[in-house]
């Protein structure tokens, strides 16, 4: 469960490279840009909207429509796992072998930086049929592939658009133990 309640984001890679994080809040665009790597961060609402077949998506300049496909085989073995299964930092990391081999750029396991390591845990795939989207009211043209990976940490996304749902585990650095005595002196 998030420390922040359900959320939702968006990560933006431009064709020329800049990244940019467009978070709900303050709180959240903190935690993301200190997790993953940005050149600019936006706070603004962040509206997704999931019907069945659709998802709708409304974040700043950002308006998007996706029309969601079936479940391929991917998709019916990921539901296959047991959610509690799927989600667990074991199981990612036991699986990043096969993701890397069955969607090249996919990682379950791994560091964005800042000494936060991550796991993603997919229980769920589905391809998207098409997307119709506009960027300050520009049409950002036809479904395509992702390609180059976008660069937001470690892993990228599946190439062909799909919507894949997971749970990331995200575990932030121990600060270091303070063994310093606190107290005065201790007289007997």
């Amino acid at each position: 469960m998030s420390p922040f309640g359900p959320i939702s984001d968006v990560m933006v890679e431009a064709p020329g490279g800049g990244r940019l994080l467009i978070a709900p809040n303050d709180e959240v665009a903190r935690f993301l840009a200190g997790t993953y790597r940005f050149d600019s961060v936006a706070v603004t609402p962040v509206e997704a909207v999931r019907r069945p077949e659709r998802l709708h998506v409304v974040a700043g300049p950002l308006r998007s429509d996706l029309i969601i496909g079936r479940r391929g085989w991917l998709g019916l073995l990921l539901r296959a796992v047991p959610r509690r299964v799927a989600t667990a930092p074991a199981w990612a990391a036991l699986i990043d072998p096969l993701a890397r081999a069955a969607l090249p750029g996919v990682r379950t396991r791994g560091s964005a930086g800042s000494g936060r390591r991550e796991w993603y845990g997919a229980w769920d795939l589905h391809q998207l049929l098409s997307v119709t989207a506009s960027w300050q009211g520009i049409d950002l043209g036809a479904m395509a592939d992702v390609c180059p990976p976008v660069r937001f940490g470690f892993g990228s996304t599946p190439r062909r658009p799909s919507l894949v749902r997971l749970t990331t585990t995200i575990q932030l650095p121990t600060p270091p133990l303070d063994l310093t005595a606190r107290h005065g002196d201790i007289s007997g």
